[in-house]
């Protein structure tokens, strides 16, 4: 394979890290769960163990049977326990296969013999339909993405339940609930404390928002003591407003606490735990799709995609309702050498398709040029201003 070949096929992989990081994300967080469990576990059950020994009489009749009682009683607690850690095992396993599984798929990349081959082929068809799947999960399709994966055997390379978890916390929160998001981010305290999120308060501040607008005044104020007040350290000026948000009803016309009970909030905590969910899990923030048609994109833009008289009916940048979107914050395309495209056909002016020049000093593909006047008895109209001239009347343009 060529060095150039070679690189392109690094570049591919460098995209992919978070195909590696999820899973290993994943299998880190179950091993320090179980590794919390056990040794929690473990300490309740010497201290269990010790205080029912000190209370054993060891000269009454009945101590033999007192102490069988106590060893029954922590033999069913060690089999809960012996239980639980075969559950989280197997948890681990799942992440461990799926890991070895995703690192198989980036090896393959890089052992085919050439773009040309039928290995990268294959290759090429899994990646696509994994970046279709990735998209749908994203945009909440999960019948039709299972489907494709189910279809395509790459359920080890997607991450479906990942996704399916987030999407169930998101309908909660458009459902105005709290409750799934604040176990999520008590099951992942640790990951959002290290990215320094404000999530779960925000949580809280929203409920309490919610007792304030239906005048739930007494609720309102043991929340606020109990969630957001011990708080205040870090977030005083929330706090604040939260107290001064008890003088208020919802219909009120005051800007500053108008906002506050402005609905809108609920999508703002959907769009933070959604960046929140990526980053613990090593997620991108936008689709993969989007990401590979930007990388195309970025090679096609230029700065005439965006003027509607220069546009061009081929290129995909110039559609401004599809890739124009996606390619509008990109920077435009660097070509060392210009090339000519035809307005009307979109093809490329060359020496085999001349550029002509018309009277009114705009210029089109000689192709394109005698097609039209082959349609139209000779006669060429300009489709930029629509006048009309004989097709001896153009001119070759030369460039330099």
């Amino acid at each position: 394979m060529a060095s150039s070949d070679v690189k392109k096929l690094e570049g591919l992989v460098a995209l992919e890290q978070a195909l590696v990081k999820v899973p290993l994300e994943q299998f880190r967080r179950a091993f320090k769960t179980s590794q919390k469990h056990v040794e929690k576990e473990w300490l309740a059950l010497a201290i269990s163990a010790q205080e029912h020994i000190n209370k054993i009489d060891f000269n009454s009749a009945t101590a033999k049977e007192d102490a069988l009682k106590i060893i029954d009683g922590l033999s069913a607690r060690f089999m809960v326990l012996k239980k639980k850690l075969q559950d989280s095992k197997d948890e681990e396993a799942v992440y461990t296969s799926r890991s070895r599984i995703r690192l198989q798929h980036l090896d393959d990349l890089l052992t085919v013999p050439g773009q040309e081959s039928p290995a990268f082929t294959r290759w090429s068809k899994t990646q696509l339909d994994r970046v279709l799947v990735d998209y749908m999960l994203r945009e909440g399709c999960f019948e039709t993405a299972q489907l494709l994966a189910d279809d395509a055997e790459i359920e080890q390379l997607v991450d479906v339940e990942l996704f399916a978890q987030s999407k169930m916390i998101e309908d909660a929160l458009k459902r105005k609930s709290c409750t799934e998001c604040l176990q999520w981010c008590k099951d992942n305290s640790s990951a959002l404390k290290k990215i320094k999120s404000n999530l779960e308060f925000n949580l809280r501040f929203q409920e309490y928002v919610e007792l304030v607008r239906v005048q739930k005044l007494t609720d309102a104020i043991t929340y606020l003591k109990k969630h957001l007040t011990p708080c205040a350290d870090v977030h005083l000026k929330e706090v604040q407003l939260a107290a001064a948000l008890l003088a208020f009803e919802s219909d009120t016309i005051c800007s500053r606490y108008k906002a506050v009970f402005d609905s809108a909030r609920w999508y703002a905590l959907i769009s933070q735990f959604r960046a929140n969910n990526c980053t613990i899990n090593s997620l991108t923030t936008q689709p993969m799709l989007h990401t590979s048609l930007q990388a195309g994109l970025a090679a096609l833009k230029t700065p005439m995609c965006y003027q509607p008289e220069n546009q061009n009916v081929n290129c995909p940048v110039c559609d401004s309702h599809v890739f124009g979107v996606l390619a509008e914050k990109l920077p435009n395309a660097h070509h060392v050498n210009s090339c000519l495209v035809c307005r009307i056909s979109g093809n490329i002016m060359n020496e085999d398709n001349a550029p002509m020049v018309l009277p009114n000093g705009y210029v089109y593909s000689r192709k394109a040029l005698e097609e039209m006047a082959e349609r139209h008895d000779g006669i060429l109209t300009c489709p930029r201003t629509g006048t009309q001239f004989h097709v001896s009347q153009m001119r070759k343009a030369f460039t330099i």
